[in-house]
């Protein structure tokens, strides 16, 4: 079998600049580690063969067909998610982070976007209109930008809907410990976390689970969230409007910003912790049964 390792990296300072022990990266640090991420004395991105060899094996689409990373220029001109759906091909720029990024997410949450990219292809399929549509809209928003935040503390939920930052932040920060917890399958926020800034936002699906789950290992907690979103995706129950997506300053999550203290001075920055617009409607906070 011929290998496809090493590849030379074009800017290697990015490398120097990807600090795995950030919490956005907390379940993706086995394949950093495998693809020598992080690591400046191996500095090699990963080309499209390499992470079919890691990747690529684990992941299939909801048919049950195998997918692979494709070079994109050996796809010009593709209908991207189209493509994927008819062929299980995912166009993959070479040297690219935000497309190395989004193959990481494809390895860790694959049920998720396989449906999502079902979800793209069935909108697609109903609709002469050129415009995404805001299913389309919700979807995209939610693959670049989205986080699910999980918990059993209701109060800290509904504070974060309210965006009502000092309680879901200051007031509930130990309910972060154990009470709550993060899931980062938004690539294009992976890919701001190469040179990390205060105000990184995501857009948040929120909903509860039981004090059981939070008990649960990190690894079956990510199956589980995997399984359950892609049948809420699939059965059209979730990410059918942005509107169901909040914003979340990530920054604000204790323990995720190192560089200053997070204290009152910290979270009065409104510049970041904006304050929802008058009548605002909070999004709905979904249970996982």
């Amino acid at each position: 079998m011929t290998s496809h390792w090493p590849r030379p990296l074009r800017n290697s300072l990015l490398i120097k600049q990807l600090n795995p022990s950030l919490p956005c990266w907390q379940d993706y640090r086995g394949l950093l580690q495998q693809l020598k991420l992080g690591d400046s004395s191996q500095a090699e991105f990963p080309s499209p063969a390499v992470l079919n060899e890691l990747i690529s094996k684990t992941i299939r689409q909801h048919t049950g067909r195998s997918m692979g990373f494709v070079p994109a220029e050996d796809l010009p001109g593709v209908a991207y998610e189209q493509h994927i759906f008819e062929t299980g091909e995912i166009s993959t720029r070479q040297d690219n982070w935000h497309d190395l990024f989004n193959a990481l997410v494809w390895a860790r949450f694959p049920r998720t976007k396989s449906a999502m990219n079902a979800s793209h292809h069935a909108e697609m399929s109903v609709s002469s209109n050129t415009k995404r549509g805001p299913v389309r809209d919700a979807l995209t928003l939610f693959d670049e930008c989205g986080v699910v935040v999980f918990g059993s503390d209701l109060p800290s939920l509904q504070a974060l809907a309210n965006r009502d930052w000092n309680i879901a932040f200051l007031e509930h920060r130990l309910a972060w410990q154990k009470e709550l917890g993060v899931f980062v399958p938004g690539h294009a926020l992976l890919e701001k976390f190469l040179d990390p800034y205060k105000a990184i936002t995501a857009q948040a699906l929120i909903f509860q689970v039981s004090a059981q789950f939070m008990q649960l290992e990190r690894e079956a907690q990510r199956e589980r969230i995997d399984d359950w979103l892609a049948q809420q995706v699939q059965a059209g129950l979730c990410l059918r409007s942005s509107q169901e997506l909040s914003p979340l300053p990530l920054m604000g999550i204790p323990g995720w910003w190192e560089q200053t203290e997070q204290g009152e001075a910290f979270y009065a920055d409104k510049n970041v912790f904006r304050s929802p617009a008058n009548g605002f409607s909070p999004v709905p906070i979904l249970s996982m049964d």
